[in-house]
């Protein structure tokens, strides 16, 4: 008997997505002050609050089952994103520990190491600037109305208010201020109140710290964090096999406020990302290798693309790096000309650090948000959610929609309502496509880089 096969976790997600936004749509357009009066609610607000009103004592069964069916909706949302906070600063601590150890002595890289970060930087700074520019002259969540803004905003969680308060005071806070803030004096404290930015900084530190000591006393504390990351990472598996739900349960709400607004702003941001991805791809890369190589070493567009495609189809198919990353090795290896030990130094190491798709990815949702939130982020918090989207990116899961769940890290670092995932969620399958794409594209463009600098490229014949 032939097993039914099973529905992929993307295409569960868009349904909840559709079916989110058909509902929240129908109570936009229908449900409306005359409803709840026809079913002897005269205060909805009071009503749903459960606290006392005497224009609510005619409310009966029917009006109980729709405030259960709400409370139940909301109780379903709020659970999906406590799950995402619970998880955020484990995962960051453990897996930027592990990545930055992994490393090994980085007295030992020389200078194919050092060469190999430099192009890191060069091309992780360019995707950050694209996506600030990009962010801040399409804003995309501006596509919403001043009212339905102003409504969301209000209609938010008492919780969602504190932060947006302590947002507004972190505005008035110096660069410099915010960099002595990023080291932090308690690291345990740091850990209770989920302070992301110094969370990264001292998982950084601590990863460094392994680096230098000597093996056989790292190796088992390197094992540790190794095992906890991947325990983390079942539960951040676990948690998505629940994001159809959550994302109706979230988006539900959102759509009954903002009714189509919020579709406008969700094509415009999808619209701002794969552009930022297209010039990334398309002319900060191939700046990059005509700039970088030079002579008969150059390595020229169209063959680094065709050298390439094969690498870039497999990462656009299967949205993961780390599965690619053979493919991308051979390609490396085989079809452009990069020798055998710098493909080896330098497609690991740009799989597990080297996200430039990610970082531009995250960037510009969480300007998104903050703009859908009506919340002004001042030059010095973008900066901080470009430095901390890079950051975080080092110890990314290997696995789809993973870099939204690690969204919580700049999202809370600069006060932005993380119940905003939700939307971001919603369309993330394509957009995961696209920056892996970016992602392994990256590291064979630092591989070429690296070796036409060692006068090493070979010019194989496809």
């Amino acid at each position: 008997m032939l097993s039914k096969p099973r529905v992929p976790q993307h295409l569960k997600i868009l349904i909840g997505l559709v079916l989110g936004v058909l509902v929240g749509l129908g109570l936009n357009q229908f449900w409306t002050a005359e409803t709840w009066a026809a079913i002897k609610v005269g205060d909805a607000k009071a009503y749903l609050a459960g606290t006392a009103a005497m224009r609510n004592d005619a409310a009966g069964a029917l009006a109980a089952t729709i405030r259960f069916l709400i409370g139940l909706n909301d109780i379903v949302g709020k659970f999906f994103i406590r799950g995402l906070r619970f998880i955020a600063v484990p995962i960051v601590l453990f897996s930027i520990i592990v990545a930055v150890a992994a490393l090994g002595d980085p007295r030992k890289l020389g200078r194919l190491g050092a060469k190999t970060f430099g192009v890191f930087a060069i091309t992780v700074a360019a995707a950050v600037i694209i996506a600030m520019a990009l962010a801040n002259t399409i804003r995309p969540g501006l596509n919403v109305a001043e009212t339905t803004r102003a409504k969301i905003v209000a209609e938010s969680s008492v919780a969602n208010a504190k932060t947006l308060g302590g947002t507004v005071a972190a505005s008035a806070v110096s660069i410099k201020d915010q960099l002595l803030s990023a080291l932090t004096q308690n690291p345990f404290d740091s850990l209770a109140r989920g302070d992301m930015l110094q969370v990264v900084v001292t998982a950084l530190l601590i990863g460094f710290g392994l680096t230098l000591i000597p093996k056989e006393k790292s190796k088992p504390v390197i094992a540790v964090c190794d095992g906890l990351s991947e325990a983390i990472l079942e539960l951040v598996r676990v948690l998505l096999r629940f994001a159809p739900i959550a994302v109706f349960c979230l988006i539900v709400p959102v759509v009954a406020t903002l009714g189509l607004d919020v579709l406008h702003a969700l094509i415009k941001y999808c619209g701002a990302v794969i552009l930022g991805m297209a010039i990334i791809l398309f002319i900060a890369y191939p700046l990059v290798l005509l700039t970088l190589t030079r002579g008969n070493q150059r390595v020229g567009v169209i063959r680094f693309f065709k050298a390439m495609a094969p690498a870039q189809l497999l990462a656009f198919s299967s949205s993961s790096s780390a599965a690619t990353l053979p493919v991308t090795m051979e390609c490396c290896r085989d079809r452009l000309g990069v020798p055998e030990d710098i493909t080896s130094l330098v497609c690991p190491l740009g799989t597990t650090i080297n996200m430039d798709g990610t970082a531009l990815f995250q960037v510009i949702s969480v300007l998104f948000l903050a703009q859908l939130y009506g919340i002004e982020l001042s030059i010095a918090q973008q900066l901080t959610v470009a430095t901390l989207s890079i950051l975080v990116a080092i110890g990314s899961p290997g696995l789809p929609s993973a870099s939204v769940v690690m969204m919580v890290v700049p999202l809370q670092a600069v006060g932005v309502p993380i119940e905003g995932i939700a939307i971001i969620l919603a369309v993330d399958r394509l957009l995961d496509m696209a920056r892996t794409v970016v992602n392994v594209s990256g590291d064979a463009v630092a591989a070429a880089v690296v070796a036409e600098s060692e006068g090493r490229m070979t010019r194989p014949v496809i």
